[in-house]
This record gives structure tokens, sequence and C-alpha cells, in this order.
């Protein structure tokens, strides 16, 4: 779930369209059937996540956005998909008409979706044969060619579909691959260290140092302590 301003409408509802599902919830503090509407439309989109995102909007801090939908009544729900509305109702739903409507948004299982569920080399690049930009089809065979040490063909994958925070963390793990760098590395630290002390003046040790902090993991402690360090470095 996202809180969607009219500041960051565009990106995270408009161009996130083009990738997933996106349902809009437009709602106000004091709208009672908004507050029980919210947290159904959350438990239904969460079990669909991957396929559809929930966008959040309240509509007395962010005009823009109600007078796009041109808002005359609330709670008011819509779908998009590719950057068009595809879908929508107005008022407190019950639970199963909540259910029928995100279902009527979820996508249709294609043959190349089939392939990718399949999972091997061989299906994955059928599938990119009928698609070149499946997402999940492009992400899956990246990682198998990362696991077996070949990253040029990983990252021009990658170069085929939108950046996403998945594509990016693998794009980031083949670019240290070719650099021949190892994340898991015992004594990493110290090699951060120095890149963190040239990355001000060094575009190649900055950009090797953010591609270190993308590729671990987001719960590691060490990305967020690194990335203050980085902004302290630069700003």
């Amino acid at each position: 779930m996202t809180d969607v301003t009219d500041a960051t409408f565009e990106r995270d509802v408009i161009e996130r369209s083009d990738q997933v599902a996106v349902v809009v919830d437009l709602w106000a503090p004091w709208c009672g059937p908004c507050r029980s509407l919210g947290p159904l439309i959350e438990k239904v989109v969460s079990e669909h996540a991957g396929e559809v995102e929930l966008a959040k909007v309240n509509v007395d801090e962010n005009p823009q956005v109600a007078a796009t939908f041109q808002v005359q009544s609330i709670p008011a729900v819509y779908a998009l998909r590719q950057r068009q509305v595809v879908d929508g109702f107005i008022g407190a739903l019950p639970e199963a008409e909540v259910r029928e409507f995100v279902a009527r948004i979820l996508p249709v299982a294609s043959e190349a979706d089939a392939l990718v569920d399949a999972g091997d080399e061989e299906s994955l690049r059928k599938a990119l044969e009928l698609e070149p930009g499946n997402v999940g089809a492009v992400v899956s065979l990246a990682s198998l060619l990362l696991s077996r040490g070949e990253p040029e063909e990983a990252i021009a994958l990658l170069g085929r579909v939108p950046e996403t925070a998945e594509t990016a963390r693998l794009a980031a793990e083949a670019r240290l691959a070719l650099a021949g760098v190892d994340v898991a590395a015992p004594g990493v630290e110290s090699h951060l260290d120095q890149l963190l002390a040239r990355a001000k003046d060094d575009d190649e040790a900055r950009r090797e140092l953010v591609d270190f902090l993308q590729a671990l993991p987001p719960e590691d402690p060490r990305v967020p302590a690194y990335r203050k360090a980085l902004a302290a470095r630069l700003f």
C-alpha cells in the first residue's frame, strides 16, 4: 500500500500502472464508510501482491488527484491499467463485492506466464520469444544467469524492462560480478570504507558503493549506515 499525494500521483499511480494494476482508494478521515471500506480493500489487495497495488489518497489533502477523478462522493475506488481507468465503484461495498472487483482487474495468465511458472531456462527463453518484455521471465532468467556466473547477459536482459527494486538489485549484483566483486566476501566492510572515502570525487567508486548497497539485503544494518555516511560525504 502506498499513500499517494498530488506530487507523487504521476509516478506512483499513472506510471506504475504500466507495470501492474493500481487500485486507487479516495478517502478522507471524517468519512465513516471510508474507514470501513479501507481495511477491507487493503486486505483483499494484499492477497494479490505483485499483481495489484493499492494507492490511498486523502482527498482533503490532495485536491488535484480528487479533481483528476472528478470525485463528488467518497469513498471512491478506481482501478488503472496501462494509464487508463478500467473499473471503479462509489461507496462502501461488502467483502464479496470487493473481491469481485479486484478479481476483474487481475492479469490473465498468458502462454508466456505459464512458461515462466515452469522456471527452467528453456521455458524462460521461450517466454521471452513470445513476450520480450515479460518482467517475470526477465527477472527469473537474469537470476539464473547470475547464479552461474554470466552477468553480461543478465545486464542486457534487465535493460529490456522498466526498473523496479528487484531489477535494480539484480543489475547491481551483475555489475559487481562483472567487476569481480563478491558482496559476501569476508572483510567486505574494509572495501566499502575505501569506496566511501573516494565517493565524493570518484564516480566509479560512488557507483560501486551504490551497487553494493542495492545488492545487500534491505534488512542488512550496513545498508542504512552506509547510505547515511554516503549522503553526509556528498552533501
